[in-house]
């Protein structure tokens, strides 16, 4: 028996409006405007946006498209189509879920988190702290939905303390107390957004930012390079969210949270020593990030390009499946079994927003859109570094990061090709207001794992989220003028 698909009537419409655009552009665009290809590119990007925003089929669905439609249109070869599903920043990031996971099994990422939490003290924005430096943390490496939801029990182990406590004295939670609960749970959801600004394999529109570049310029940014520019975002972001939740919307005034540290004591307890398992993992973790951060001091000894971000992000995640724990009973830190966790959705993702990128600029759309800007309009760099950014923080709230940069992104690159300003410098923070997206529950999946614990209300996100935005609209204009300019310069 065929289960029915309970579709919501967005998805619903959306399923017919994504090929109802497809047939429309396809028979009533004028057909040399740009190029003889390019209303067939348009056609199809139509039909992929439809379905990408209203999620009318799974997003990795959506994005075969290309590799079906592309050749049989003419626009693309097989080989030159399939072949963007091969991207080398696609392996890039399989490599980094393999190390991820293995963290996860191993339960190393929560031990990190523990020991981070514990070293900040037991006050109520102490407390705060800790677990927004340690889901930051964890949300370079991993996933930010997987370190949301670790992180998310832990957080409401602290606030039970509170709630206990007042109840057996028989008082009422106090506004402090309804503030630290508040201020924790938004600190986890947005930490693990802002986190995963700060590296290549962080967040995944990093990743498709990397491959754009690769593809429209044959430039490459390392895991180095990137981590000079998004350490310093991500950590100035993530001051600066401490602080407008903790000292100006929702102070709390909690001096000490009773029976916080033996929670965390505790919990340290049941994980007990680190084990073989977790010290190999730790290993392998420090060995691949100590090779992308150095590897082009490795590169210049050796005098060839040996080392690069993807083949050291795969011999990281090959290590995890041939590095024995057990000779004698044939254990692994991971095995194959583990890779049903691999987010496979996600890569073909990236390949469909790729394959879509490569035929925009095959058949010229890319550079018609770029020259027709820079002849009609004329904007100062910060002015339009200013509207790019907040355009794509505004759109962020509504649809996946990922779809966006997806489709942003190369838009962007024709913008500045066509107005003589450096790409980088603009596509860069568009990519990183990708995941500045803190106003709904719907925007990210962290903020829909933390809203769902029950502590938070819309206008409470709502509220913190417009702020918050404000403040990251700022921050990314202001470094992609500085910073930005002198590391890519």
């Amino acid at each position: 028996m065929v289960k029915t698909l309970d579709l919501s009537l967005s998805k619903r419409i959306g399923f017919f409006i994504g090929p109802l655009l497809f047939t429309l552009i396809y028979i009533f665009f004028p057909l040399d405007v740009i190029s003889p290809n390019a209303y067939k590119v348009l056609a199809l990007a139509a039909w992929m946006i439809s379905w990408w925003i209203t999620e009318a089929a799974p997003i990795p669905i959506t994005a075969l498209l290309p590799i079906v439609f592309l050749p049989a249109l003419g626009v693309l070869s097989l080989d030159e189509a399939s072949t963007q599903y091969a991207n080398p920043s696609i392996f890039l990031f399989m490599g980094g879920f393999m190390i991820a996971i293995a963290l996860e099994k191993h339960k190393l990422h929560e031990r990190i988190a523990l020991n981070l939490i514990r070293i900040t003290g037991t006050s109520g924005n102490g407390i705060i702290l800790g677990f927004t430096l340690a889901t930051a943390f964890l949300s370079m490496w991993i996933s930010n939905t997987a370190t949301a939801l670790m992180m998310l029990p832990i957080a409401v182990s602290v606030i039970e303390l509170l709630r206990r406590k007042d109840s057996e004295a028989g008082i009422q939670i106090s506004k402090g107390e309804k503030y630290f609960a508040l201020g924790l749970m938004l600190s986890v959801g947005y930490s693990a957004n802002i986190g995963g600004m700060a590296t290549l394999i962080g967040t995944p529109p990093n990743v498709v930012f990397i491959s754009f570049v690769r593809q429209f310029y044959h430039q490459e940014i390392s895991f180095f390079q990137w981590m000079i520019v998004g350490v310093p975002v991500s950590a100035l972001t993530l001051a600066c969210m401490y602080i407008i939740l903790t000292k100006i919307l929702f102070p709390n005034h909690l001096s000490k949270i009773e029976g916080s540290k033996d929670l965390i004591k505790n919990k340290l307890l049941m994980l007990g020593k680190m084990g073989k398992e977790e010290k190999l993992v730790l290993l392998v973790f420090g060995l691949t990030s100590f090779f992308w951060i150095f590897q082009q001091a490795f590169n210049f000894v050796l005098q060839q390009k040996v080392f690069n971000d993807t083949n050291i992000a795969m011999a990281g995640g090959l290590l995890m499946f041939i590095i024995p724990v057990d000779i004698g009973k044939k254990t692994f830190l991971l095995d194959w079994e583990d890779t049903k966790r691999l987010p496979w959705g996600i890569l073909i993702l990236f390949g469909g927003g790729i394959c879509l990128a490569k035929g925009m600029e095959a058949s010229g759309i890319i550079k018609s859109l770029g020259d027709s800007i820079a002849a009609q309009h004329h904007l100062e760099f910060w002015q339009l570094t200013l509207l790019l950014i907040t355009l794509s923080i505004i759109l962020t709230e509504f649809m996946s990061n990922v779809a966006l940069v997806t489709i942003f992104v190369p838009v962007v690159f024709a913008i500045a090709n066509g107005m003589g300003y450096n790409p980088l410098l603009l596509a860069m923070p568009v990519t990183f207001a990708a995941s500045c997206a803190f106003m709904f529950p719907i925007s990210t999946p962290p903020n829909a794992i933390v809203f769902a614990s029950g502590h938070i209300k819309m206008k409470e996100m709502m509220r913190a989220g417009i702020l918050l935005n404000i403040m990251a609209i700022l921050i990314l204009w202001l470094l992609s003028s500085t910073l930005l300019s002198w590391v890519l310069a």
